[in-house]
């Protein structure tokens, strides 16, 4: 078999099921816990300690390899403590002290006020990145949604997230020794995730969500991730009542046939917002993040239409007028499009249910009404049921009105109401313990809740560079560590006082990862100079089919072991958050170089300005706001 189309299938389950879920989930003995510590258990289910410094310092005194042994997932390690080893815990008064005010810390923080109970937010999304023990996100739609709930948590909004549970989510990604990269896909096991599932009232039965689907019903299960303060309820396929097929549904992210995601995408549209009812949220705004979850709005209007008794027009204006559509590329390959003939296989019924015609409904997701052989896009179905709709940073907005102005025949992109908000990043989860003592330091304890205010930021100008500089070389040294510890197998000369580059992203062929390559002679004198040594540090992933990605990949990689680049220039395998944090954290310089203007935004580049680094890019995405000179540098555009 041609070795680089394979797809490696690992089944780390203990149970031999793979289709559907062990009996034993829900019915899961968990281990007792001493009186001392009892609420240990309670910490590691919240995701709330993954971007909190004493809680990973707890976890860390129970075991001083947490963070590599069990990849940051505290679940598994507790339930690996004998009785001796939980006694001992009890018994040590520097653990229980430690323990006392990580646990006192978390009550407060649960108990704060602050949610504004009269304003409900739904946000749906495909892909959520909350932390590697959670492997249900790709990249930076899912990491940005993550950060999303983190800040939504912090802030007090009142806000309820839905997406689907994988059963394997995306990929881990090996290397052959050609650089070929391999898929491999790790089977979850639920009971070591931080998710709980999700009665009915009574507490009796699952909550369970159907939707009909040609011949059959489709179910799904629920279950809910505590972040923080915010919840995220997951939609799963993947149990006995559904046939085969039907529990492949929620296996991979962004896997399958264009059938495949068509269904995923109506799984997480109609019975997200199926279960928003089901659980009687009533929120204010429906937040639809990318177009994934657009058929929120057809099951919107259905509800309006046959139970509200509106007309379509009224229900599209009820509709619209609490909708916000959040769109993420500019790339054709972002928007998923559908065949006329795979609509009508699973939804030829919906016209019906809203007193309207084919062609009508047809139209929801077009931007010419008439042509009969354009596809169906979720994006524009998303446009045309939501009164506000934004790009992620300002170039991108001007670049969405120039790609949804059709939709609007006679007007010019200029003038439509599609605006922009440049994305952010959750300042706890991406800065380093190092930073953030600094900036405590610097700012005052009220910097977290007032972070946009200037005049904290401007303080920074008082702390002496000496300290900056020690500060930075520490985190170097983290990120060596992280990466000798990580791939014992790469060969790399590198230390705290070299200037480290670091180029981390999706491995799309717009992001031009092999740009660095095209004066070969010119690197490696950069490389090799002995006074002012520089290194290289590349890490990404490229969807499974995309084969433009996967041969950039192999490009860097086959660099990388040239003589002249050998141990200069390294690509870190699987990149993941963990490795992301310490790539933003420790490198000096920020490598980004898209063809301008297919970068949306970008955020890592935020991240490691956080962390005190340069950022080095095209102006594109939010450094179009974010450049300023001696700053930074803006390469040019050509």
């Amino acid at each position: 078999m041609d070795q680089t189309k394979t797809e490696i299938i690992k089944n780390n389950l203990i149970r031999s099921e793979m289709n559907s879920t062990p009996f034993w989930i829900d019915n899961y003995v968990r281990p007792v816990f001493p009186q001392q510590i009892e609420g240990l258990e309670r910490l590691s289910r919240n995701l709330w300690w993954c971007w909190n410094t004493e809680a990973k310092e707890l976890f860390e005194m129970i075991d001083s390899d947490f963070s590599q042994k069990y990849l940051g997932n505290p679940i598994p390690m507790l339930e690996n403590l004998d009785d001796a080893k939980l006694a001992n815990l009890a018994a040590d008064e520097v653990f229980v002290k430690k323990y006392n005010e990580v646990n006192a810390s978390f009550q407060n923080y649960m108990d704060q006020a602050g949610k504004d109970d009269n304003f409900k937010v739904a946000y749906f999304s495909m892909e959520y990145g909350l932390w590697d023990s959670l492997k249900i996100f790709s990249g930076g739609l899912g990491v940005l949604a993550g950060d999303y709930l983190k800040e939504a948590s912090d802030s007090g909004v009142n806000l309820t997230a839905v997406g689907l549970l994988y059963r394997t989510g995306y990929f881990e990604q090996e290397f052959t020794e050609e650089g070929e990269q391999l898929a491999i896909y790790e089977h979850h096991d639920f009971a070591n995730m931080p998710l709980e599932p999700v009665y009915e009232e009574n507490g009796q039965k699952r909550v369970i969500i159907t939707i009909a689907f040609p011949g059959r019903t489709l179910y799904a299960r629920v279950w809910k991730v505590n972040v923080g303060r915010i919840n995220l309820y997951l939609l799963d396929t993947d149990f006995d009542m559904n046939n085969s097929k039907d529990k492949q549904l929620t296996h991979h992210l962004y896997g399958g046939d264009e059938e495949h995601r068509f269904m995923q995408e109506m799984l997480l549209g109609v019975g997200g917002m199926r279960l928003i009812e089901a659980l009687d949220v009533n929120p204010d705004v429906y937040h639809c993040n990318e177009g994934h979850a657009a058929f929120i709005g057809v099951e919107r209007l259905r509800k309006l239409i046959n139970e509200d008794r509106l007309t379509f027009d009224e229900a599209v204006e009820v509709v619209r007028a609490s909708s916000l559509f959040t769109t993420h590329t500019p790339v054709p390959a972002g928007h998923d499009t559908f065949d006329e003939e795979l609509m009508k296989k699973y939804v030829s019924h919906y016209p019906h249910r809203k007193n309207i015609t084919w062609k009508q409904f047809m139209s929801l997701g077009k931007p010419h009404k008439n042509d009969e052989n354009e596809k169906f896009s979720m994006s524009y179905l998303a446009v045309s049921l939501s009164q506000e709709v934004n790009g992620v940073s300002w170039l991108h907005g001007e670049v969405t009105k120039e790609m949804f102005c059709e939709v609007w025949p006679g007007y010019y992109p200029e003038d439509l109401y599609i605006g922009y908000v440049t994305n952010g990043v959750h300042y706890p989860t991406w800065v380093s313990d190092a930073m953030k003592k600094l900036y405590k330091d610097t700012f005052g304890d009220k910097f977290l809740r007032d972070q946009s205010n200037e005049k904290h930021w401007e303080k920074i100008q008082d702390v002496a560079d000496e300290k900056v500089d020690e500060m930075r070389k520490s985190n170097k040294r983290d990120l060596i560590k992280y990466i000798e510890h990580k791939c014992p197998d790469v060969e790399f000369d590198m230390d705290e006082n070299m200037l480290i580059i670091g180029f981390a992203r999706r491995f799309a062929t717009y992001k031009r990862a092999g740009l660095l390559f095209s004066d070969k002679k010119r690197l490696a004198e950069i490389v090799n100079n002995s006074e002012r040594p520089v290194r290289f540090v590349f890490a990404g992933k490229a969807h499974p089919k995309d084969r433009g990605g996967k041969d950039l990949i192999k490009y860097v990689i086959s660099m990388s072991k040239e003589p002249e680049f050998k141990g200069k220039i390294v690509f870190l395998e699987n990149y993941n958050m963990s490795l992301a944090q310490k790539l933003v954290q420790g490198v000096d310089v920020w490598l980004n170089n898209p063809t301008r203007p297919l970068e949306a935004s970008g955020t890592s580049g935020m991240k490691a300005a956080m962390n005190g680094a340069l950022h080095f890019s095209v102006l594109d995405g939010w450094w179009v706001e974010g450049y300023k000179e001696g700053r930074g540098w803006a390469l040019p555009l050509e």
